[in-house]
């Protein structure tokens, strides 16, 4: 039985990462940042519970990490702060836990002797598109602290496979969404409004595109690229290689959900003019090539799952609050 190590586990797509290895028979161990309740974030949630061995700590701490990182085969590095609008708040904060917390993984991991690390990147670091679709060879163009400081955790992981060898692939996903989702995102927020009887739904820019992959194709190009050895040392798209405005966004949900609205532009939910990415929309050819990776669900098939959850999940959403 393989052991895998996943941080950022109580987030979002790390919840649903330990699931599926589990149901995949990994033996998994979640590290989580340390808290005084207890919490596992949304492992809370999880049917799973007694499988996952629980590790808290914290990613900016060397010895944490450490620790938890003993007698691993595998790495899925997730632990990240990313929500883009703090980070114009408190840049030095993504500098310690997305730069220094992935130079401790990987250190760590090189001390071990871990068999495979995979690190999260994030389609922002592209900014907006140059040309489309955006291949992994397309310029690196952060746009914001968040973007930048991630950025500068690839670079730094593919350094540690080009100097020591160590086994670093860099799964690059594009516009993950889902059940457990943060209200930050534009599908949490579209659809916490307009289930709790909104028909004024409060927005953002309308225009911009992206590229919108349901988070179980997004963990099953996280567990295809652990499992390949096809993918060190590379850069692996993980994307629907498709186009959506947020205005057509909005449109779909509303027809999904069968109601009528109208948009609210908010100017605090917007971001400063050169610091917005206009365009996303991937190119996902390597991940087909190498790993024979394609997205099994449609947009509209994804949301559809999405809207039911939050259905049963709404009273976890503060609505009336804009969370950055």
């Amino acid at each position: 039985m393989k052991v895998a190590l996943v941080t950022g586990a109580g987030g979002f797509i790390g919840s649903h990462l330990c699931e599926k290895l589990i149901e995949d028979k990994y033996r998994v161990k979640a590290f989580i940042r340390y808290n005084s309740r207890n919490s596992w974030g949304w492992l809370e949630h999880t049917t799973y519970k007694k499988d996952i061995e629980i590790i808290a700590g914290d990613i900016r701490n060397y010895d944490s990490v450490k620790n938890a990182i003993k007698n691993v085969d595998t790495v899925f590095h997730l632990a990240a702060l990313i929500g883009i609008p703090y980070s114009y708040q408190s840049p030095d904060s993504y500098i310690d836990t997305n730069i220094k917390g992935t130079m401790n993984i990987l250190q760590a991991a090189r001390e071990e002797g871990v068999k495979k690390i995979i690190h999260t990147s994030t389609s922002e670091i592209y900014g907006t598109a140059q040309f489309v679709p955006i291949t992994e060879n397309h310029p690196v163009h952060p746009q914001s602290p968040y973007a930048a400081t991630k950025a500068g955790a690839d670079f730094l992981a593919l350094s540690f496979y080009r100097s020591f060898n160590l086994p670093v692939a860099v799964i690059r996903p594009f516009n993950t969404y889902g059940p457990r989702q943060s209200a930050r995102a534009v599908i949490p927020t579209i659809i916490t409004q307009i289930l709790d009887g909104r028909k004024k739904i409060k927005l953002g820019s309308l225009h911009p595109t992206r590229d919108l992959t349901y988070v179980k194709d997004t963990v099953r190009g996280f567990i295809e690229i652990g499992e390949s050895e096809k993918t060190t040392g590379e850069i692996i798209n993980i994307a629907s290689n498709s186009e959506i405005s947020i205005l057509e966004l909005v449109n779909l949900i509303a027809g999904i959900m069968e109601v009528k609205i109208e948009i609210e532009r908010e100017k605090e939910r917007e971001r400063p003019e050169n610091s917005e990415v206009a365009r996303l929309f991937a190119d996902t050819q390597k991940a087909r090539q190498l790993l024979k990776w394609i997205p099994q669900y449609s947009l509209k098939d994804g949301l559809k799952e999405t809207i039911e959850w939050f259905k049963d999940h709404k009273n976890l959403y503060k609505v009336d609050m804009y969370n950055v």
